[in-house]
């Protein structure tokens, strides 16, 4: 059975699921600094829209700001229909050095950077990065209500919280999206993802192929096992089979696998298409243990 291609968030918006996850387009080590290939960055970007992506996920801890900043080059002025995210609230100093800033004056001043930096007057997801242990929740999320009453950001999402937290901001905010670490191969986020699917959230999974967010490389791509014997079955890769289980696991799961590669870029859209027998799902399913 082949999955449903679209999500609608919660105001009406509607996205393919397979997005865009720029992250790797930053400087390394630690997603410091320019991206050093920046023209070869802007083709990737640019790549993406023509093969019908139109949610690219960013944030303003990778750089920082350099990589909004890169969306922004490629892309500006956007076309109708593109749906841009990104996140606040981790402050970057260097490549190995960050701390939490969840207050409302710290979110206020990430938000209105990256405002600056997508050239944009409204974003259209904003995301809480990490929950600052120092801020009270609802401190955090009574701010970005309050960005979003002024018009600054258009949905709110929450990343890297518990199903807990996720109740609490509900019942201060409308939340429209929740992007935890979640996978084929890691399926702690369960109860979180189900959730979600109950309450028509998106459930946004950063490293959907394994990947560790401060490392190239996609661990799943090289995977055996059933993995690979799904793919080998279905004329497919080990990382196209990883994204497929994502889009058939529940219909508000919008994988962000990101590459620097056109190439990768092609065949993560093309995972789309794949058709998972209910055999092959028990098959992946039972991969995490």
């Amino acid at each position: 059975m082949q999955p449903p291609l679209t999500f609608r968030f919660n105001d009406g918006t509607e996205v393919r699921r397979v997005g865009y996850g720029a992250m790797r387009l930053t400087g390394q080590p630690g997603n410091f600094g320019p991206y050093e290939a920046w023209e070869d960055g802007k083709k990737v970007l640019r790549r993406a829209l023509e093969l019908g992506i139109n949610f690219i996920d960013t944030a303003r801890a990778y750089g920082p700001g350099w990589n909004e900043r890169l969306v922004a080059e490629a892309l500006h002025p956007y076309p109708q229909g593109l749906f841009i995210a990104t996140k606040g609230g981790v402050v970057k100093k260097s490549a190995t050095e960050r701390y939490l800033d969840g207050s409302p004056n710290g979110l206020r001043r990430d938000c209105e950077e990256s405002l600056k930096n997508l050239r944009v007057d409204c974003i259209d997801l904003y995301q809480l990065h990490w929950v600052d242990p120092d801020v009270p929740l609802r401190d955090s999320v009574l701010g970005l209500a309050q960005l979003q009453a002024e018009g600054k950001i258009r949905l709110i999402g929450l990343s890297n919280i518990t199903v807990e937290q996720l109740e609490e901001a509900r019942s201060i905010a409308r939340i429209a999206s929740v992007q935890n670490r979640y996978s084929v191969a890691e399926h702690q986020g369960n109860p979180i993802v189900d959730y979600c699917a109950r309450e028509g959230i998106a459930f946004v999974p950063y490293g959907p192929l394994g990947a560790d967010p401060m490392k190239h490389g996609a661990p799943l791509a090289s995977a055996e096992g059933p993995l690979a014997d799904i793919g080998n079955h279905l004329g497919a890769t080990t990382t196209q089979v990883a994204l497929s289980w994502l889009l058939h696991r529940a219909p508000n799961i919008l994988p962000i696998p990101g590459t620097t590669s056109i190439a990768h870029l092609q065949e993560n859209v093309a995972a789309a298409q794949l058709n998972l027998t209910s055999d092959q799902l028990q098959q992946l399913e039972n991969l995490a243990g």
